[in-house]
């Protein structure tokens, strides 16, 4: 059947098994608690095939000739809320879940079970006969995090494409969208009692083309934010679609576009911050926050504000890559250290990170960051993202710590896919599809209590060189899909993977991602027009490629 991610078990619903056909009269049975689903169902699946998909109630004679779906306490205690069964037989297409979500990942399996052409717009043919084959599936995600961090600081998405990305998450069977909100480079979230973080923080008057080497510019103004109702509009899509949207605002580090709009957030006894403008390369700026009871009372306000716009669990605060030049250099920030009994700076950062924690807390919120977080002390409720390696994360899981296994020799998708100097903008080591099927979350090094603190992986798409989503696409796709197996696939040890399986089965899952428009890289190679030229001259300093495989850290 072709199916990605692959299902736990999939077989014909008995011997020679036919197809169940769908036409104008087939309806849609929401049992209660899947109305949500219907209607996604009838929106996607309905504008593909041209058909209604109305609701059962008052309909005669559709009793074999429907789509049941339903949630089912059995399925819940067997598989869980994201489980699911599909049966298929002469009278309906029954997909049962262990809660809606159960049912809506059913749902997008019944989407590809009925061909690319259901992931168009419009219908290609009004005529057409559609069918789905009579068949048994059961099947539940391996863990409960499956991620996709995109970073729209770097380079603006415009809301359309975020949603389009959403859409992608959920046909990839992905339920976390973390959304990278603000870095030095640009703040994207609006938010009402500091509105300088984007009239000022928000634009940028040139951007680096390539890497920071790059001696290449592009000479105009980059930018643009979400307003608050375009972020509840992002979340509610998000929702429909079963996936939790987790923001990032980063602290203390990356946070030069927001003292670029507010010079006293900056350390002020050190460096003229007023002279500071949203920052135009790549890299990490000396430029971080002050650790003042100004800069927390800033900051909370922000996350206030933020938490009446995201629901979920899960608040992100960075925490990484923070320079600490400027606080050893600051009398304010050092006499800080001293009236707190602070061992040092990266103990100020510790404590920087516990205040959001506690602070979080208190209203139900939990606090993640990057793995630098675990410097100086971690907080005991908080959890990491583990980006530099496995090593942070092992250490989080050792010490009780929830874990997001990210690392970045693994899954950062804006490493290059491929060897060869036609690739655009090659950064970082080659990543190739193979490689992320290979990739493992759970290091061996847990125990399987330990292990148990690993809530899931996530791949992570950062946009220094992704100018416009062509290039978006290009990088993350089709290696998105191979990680989305990686993430919902009970698989076997990565050495014993079936990869000419998986790619067998990608070969339909190309067509799908052409009907839904993804410019994704080839599998024989980047197509003329996303080639990057040879380097010569000032082009070799374009990329950043790193040769060799990545260590295994």
């Amino acid at each position: 059947m072709d199916l990605i991610p692959d299902p736990r078990r999939a077989w014909p619903a008995q011997p020679g098994a036919g197809v169940f056909p769908l036409d104008g009269e087939t309806v849609i049975e929401a049992q209660p608690g899947t109305e949500g689903v219907a209607r996604w169902f009838r929106t996607a699946v309905g504008a593909a095939t041209g058909l209604p998909f109305a609701d059962d109630a008052g309909v005669i004679g559709a009793e074999d000739n429907r789509i049941v779906l339903g949630i089912s306490p059995d399925i819940a205690r067997e598989l869980g809320p994201e489980g699911y069964r599909i049966s298929v037989d002469a009278e309906a297409i029954r997909i049962e879940g262990g809660a809606a979500a159960g049912v809506f990942w059913g749902a997008q399996t019944v989407r590809q079970l009925l061909g690319p052409d259901a992931y168009r717009r419009a219908p290609l043919d009004p005529a057409r006969a559609w069918s789905v084959p009579m068949t048994l599936i059961e099947d539940a995600p391996r863990f409960g995090w499956r991620g996709l961090m995109l970073d729209v600081s770097r380079h603006f998405m415009p809301k359309d494409g975020v949603l389009r990305y959403l859409d992608l998450l959920a046909a990839h069977k992905l339920n976390v969208f973390h959304f990278h909100l603000t870095d030095d480079q640009g703040w994207r979230v609006e938010i009402k009692k500091y509105p300088g973080l984007t009239e000022v923080g928000s634009w940028r008057s040139r951007t680096k083309w390539g890497h920071r080497a790059s001696e290449l510019w592009e000479e105009k103004p980059h930018g643009g934010y979400y307003t608050q109702d375009d972020i509840r509009e992002i979340v509610a899509y998000a929702a429909e679609r079963h996936i939790t949207v987790v923001p990032e605002i980063d602290i203390p580090g990356h946070s030069q576009a927001a003292i670029a709009a507010y010079p006293e957030l900056g350390n002020t006894d050190v460096v003229d911050t007023t002279s500071l403008t949203v920052w135009d390369t790549w890299g990490v700026t000396a430029n971080v926050l002050a650790p003042t009871d100004n800069t927390l009372r800033f900051y909370e306000d922000v996350f206030e504000e933020l938490l009446t716009l995201f629901p979920a669990t899960f608040i992100h605060v960075g925490g990484d890559e923070c320079v600490k030049d400027q606080w050893k250099e600051s009398p304010a920030a050092q006499e800080r250290i001293a009236r707190l009994g602070l061992a040092g700076e990266d103990e100020l950062q510790s404590w920087f990170i516990r205040h959001f924690d506690r602070w979080l807390t208190d209203r139900g919120r939990r606090l993640i960051g990057w793995d630098e977080i675990l410097e100086g002390g971690l907080a005991p409720g908080a959890a990491v993202s583990s980006w530099r390696g496995y090593a942070g994360g092992i250490a989080a899981a050792k010490a009780g710590h929830d874990v997001v296994m990210c690392p970045e020799q693994q899954v950062y998708l804006d490493h290059r896919q491929a060897a060869g100097d036609d690739e655009p903008m090659p950064i970082g080591y080659v990543r190739t599809l193979e490689d992320v099927y290979r990739f493992e979350p759970v290091p061996p090094q847990l125990t399987e209590e330990e292990a148990a603190h690993v809530l899931g992986t996530q791949a992570n798409v950062w946009t220094e060189v992704m100018q416009d989503s062509s290039r978006v696409d290009y990088q993350v796709f089709p290696r998105l899909a191979a990680f989305a197996e990686v993430a919902w696939s009970d698989l076997p040890a990565p050495a014993e993977r079936d990869f000419a399986d998986f790619e067998q089965r990608m070969t339909e899952h190309y067509r799908r991602l052409d009907a839904f428009g993804v410019e994704y890289r080839p599998p024989g190679g980047p197509l003329p027009w996303q080639r990057r030229p040879a380097p010569n001259g000032d082009n070799a300093s374009l990329g950043r490629p790193i040769e060799g495989a990545p260590p295994n850290v």
